[in-house]
């Protein structure tokens, strides 16, 4: 089956909610995107292991607790670091996250909800792949 993009996702470490990161999935899948997620817990070494393994397109930081809201900066920390940062989308969310919490961590995009998170993702999609052709 032809996919749109691929989106690794996954909650946080610290952080153990999965319903909204579930939903979103759902959506995504239903929307054309291959779906990977790493569950729940993901720490940021765990994250960069999997963009290496699997090369996605867009990776999701979900976090619905306010005190794991500060692994996103970790997590995009983790990806400088590793010097994959500007070859993956970075989109997050959660209930707590806002667009300026989302611009003040540095992630490229930001959705407030499952059918949300499909729109913007598609949409910087076609910006990545526009920028790549021009």
């Amino acid at each position: 089956m032809q996919t749109i993009g691929k989106f690794l996702m996954g909650t946080v470490k610290g952080d153990v909610h999965d319903i909204g990161k579930n939903l979103v999935n759902i959506m995504l899948e239903g929307a054309g995107f291959e779906v990977i997620d790493l569950g729940v817990q993901v720490a940021p070494e765990k994250f960069v292991a999997a963009i290496d393994e699997h090369q996605p397109d867009i990776v999701g930081f979900s976090a619905f607790l306010t005190t794991t809201m500060p692994m996103f900066k970790a997590n995009i920390n983790a990806l400088e670091k590793a010097g994959m940062r500007d070859s993956v989308i970075v989109m997050v969310g959660g209930a707590p996250v806002t667009q300026e919490y989302a611009d003040a961590v540095g992630a490229d995009g930001y959705a407030a909800d499952a059918s949300a998170t499909v729109k913007r993702a598609k949409a910087l999609l076609q910006e990545r792949r526009a920028k790549v052709l021009a």
